[in-house]
């Protein structure tokens, strides 16, 4: 057994066989006898492979953001966090970032003892990876008007969420937390003495506000919780949860938790 807790060095993705920015960390290499090779691959928005294909096929599993992949005479599908794409051997595909979101990935490939490495194919092109810009809209005369794909652009700012507090808070601090909650945990009926506000960085959890309904939070996603209200669930699962916890606090209070027994 190996552990390798130093830093994997991410490296320019080859120009000739991706279109827009991407990166690549080898994380295991192809070495016999299981000749596997892993890499993690980030692509910037809009980036994408060219057509390819796997001598002995391939296996995706989407760690962030979201992305599209389609097989040759396939339609394009969106992937997100928790995705896995399974490739058959010698399939044509590609895969990429969505238009406005990048996109993070494994790749789990095993390589041929005879030698054989993977096909390049062509670009992908506009129409190709927007296939409803590619659509444009019919004229009378049969004929289709088509734009080209708009450069995403060079930063977003979203807006995810917008909680307005049941009262005024006098804010003289925030502290912020990072929190890890083992797997198959729960956190158990809890109240805290402020307002919470949290982003799930890794794993999901099973958030419930008591007598409300109950929903799954996954990485990227924000939650609120009041102040004084009894929090039913805030339940890790299979692959345990981390989250990053905001706490707006008044001149001289401490955050609390306290878990309420029935």
């Amino acid at each position: 057994m190996l552990v390798s807790r130093t830093p994997h060095a991410e490296v320019p993705a080859p120009a000739e066989w991706f279109t827009g920015t991407a990166r690549i960390a080898e994380l295991t290499a192809a070495k016999a006898p299981a000749r596997t090779q892993i890499d993690s691959v980030h692509f910037a928005p809009a980036a994408r492979t060219h057509w390819h294909r796997h001598p002995l096929g391939q296996t995706l599993i989407v760690t962030h953001g979201t992305g599209l992949v389609q097989r040759r005479g396939g339609p394009v599908e969106t992937i997100t966090v928790g995705d896995t794409v399974h490739i058959a051997p010698d399939e044509w595909h590609w895969h990429g970032a969505a238009p406005t979101s990048a996109m993070t990935h494994l790749a789990v490939e095993p390589h041929p003892a005879d030698g054989r490495t993977t096909e390049l194919g062509e670009a992908v092109t506009d129409a190709e990876y927007t296939p409803a810009l590619a659509s444009g809209s019919a004229s009378t005369d049969g004929s289709t008007d088509t734009e080209p794909a708009a450069a995403p652009p060079p930063f977003t700012r979203d807006i995810v969420m917008d909680q307005h507090l049941p009262q005024p808070l006098a804010t003289a601090r925030v502290e912020i937390r990072r929190i890890t909650i083992a797997p198959n945990f729960p956190a158990g009926l809890h109240v805290h003495n402020g307002p919470v506000f949290g982003s799930i960085e890794t794993g999901s959890a099973i958030y419930q506000i008591e007598g409300e309904p109950e929903t799954v939070l996954n990485p990227g996603d924000v939650f609120y919780e009041p102040e004084n209200v009894r929090i039913a669930r805030f339940d890790a699962q299979e692959f345990g949860v981390t989250f990053l916890g905001y706490f707006p606090l008044e001149a001289g209070v401490e955050a609390q938790l306290v878990f309420v027994e029935d």
